[in-house]
């Protein structure tokens, strides 16, 4: 390895350095670390238990199979794995001193972290079209947004991202890394790998604003247009009645949209204009911002959907009164 890191200019014209792997180097000044992943050790309990019992009561209660329910399963299914992609390694790195990761280990985990980041925020805007269908066109609502329309739907959005970082993964493999290999971040993270390399890394760059503009930018668009349409939709139903619930349901999605997009684009536009922040607040922001939305996500649609409140007193009438 040692050898590796020595490469001369003219070397790397003609091989790609490959060290034997990465290490994990954040939180330099921040003390205490320790409790703050045993709290997302905490989160992510938390998230697979809220994500589960969200999945559990669309699968086995037939009248949510509905359009609107596959695309919460789907948002219950990408949380799931996007913690999943995240915490358990970095509580293993920060908790258990493991900084040490190894080459394709490394670009395994990136490639599935910013793969379900992406899934989260397509997933929320086909949340938004559901919306959209729902409200601005009520009587044909069940003819345009089938169960069969949405899976295929679903299915094309879980396709985009994996080609995409499929491109990313490709473009990383043609960097040498000859001189640091210390990851200024938690985990794996693109933009921390791809600028430790000592070959040119513009194509990199590229590829960040590509996923700026392509998985971030364009679903938010996309959410914003539906909720002017809906809400100009809103404004010409008569019933008071009729506007106050259907603002209600979308005030749902949109909690989630804000939840999930404000600190990202934040953090993408620090990168983008080369902002220089502290390392450590950096981190904070970027752990707390990919932890927090899959947690909150379930509690959120649990607590303001009321056919998920009530399945779930159904199913708490039963376990108190089970022959009843």
């Amino acid at each position: 390895m040692n050898s590796q890191l020595s490469a001369t200019p003219a070397e790397l014209n003609s091989t790609i350095v490959k060290p034997l792997g990465f290490y994990i180097n954040g939180f330099h000044s921040l003390q205490n670390t320790h409790y703050y992943f045993i709290f997302l050790s905490f989160v992510y309990l938390a998230t697979l238990l809220a994500n589960f019992l969200l999945m559990a009561i669309i699968w086995f209660v037939e009248s949510l199979h509905t359009p609107k329910y596959l695309a919460i399963f789907s948002l219950s299914v990408v949380d799931v794995s996007y913690s999943t992609a995240i915490i358990p390694k970095a509580v293993d790195v920060f908790l258990f001193n493991s900084r040490f990761v190894f080459y394709d280990v490394c670009f395994t985990q990136l490639f599935f972290v910013h793969y379900f980041c992406a899934m989260e925020s397509f997933t929320l805007a086909i949340l938004a079209y559901d919306r959209l269908i729902s409200i601005c066109f009520p009587l044909r609502c069940s003819t345009i947004n089938t169960n069969i329309r949405m899976i295929l739907i679903i299915a094309v959005t879980w396709i985009i991202p994996f080609v995409f970082m499929v491109v990313t993964i490709f473009l990383l493999k043609r960097l040498s890394f000859c001189k640091s290999t210390a990851i200024e971040s938690y985990f794996c993270d693109h933009g921390p790998v791809f600028v430790l390399a000592c070959n040119d890394n513009s194509p990199n760059w590229t590829n960040v604003y590509f996923y700026v503009v392509g998985i971030i930018c364009m679903p938010l668009a996309f959410i914003i247009i539906s909720y002017v349409s809906i809400i100009v939709s809103l404004l010409k139903i008569a019933s008071a009645e009729g506007r106050r619930k259907a603002f209600k349901t979308c005030s749902t999605h949109l909690t989630l949209v804000a939840i999930f997009y404000i600190p990202l684009l934040v953090t993408y536009i620090i990168v983008l204009v080369k902002f220089r922040i502290d390392t450590d607040v950096r981190i904070l922001n970027t752990s707390l911002s990919a932890t927090l939305p899959p947690l909150l996500n379930p509690i959120i649609y649990t607590l303001k959907t009321e056919e998920i409140l009530e399945q779930i007193k159904n199913f708490r009438k039963r376990m108190v009164n089970p022959m009843n």
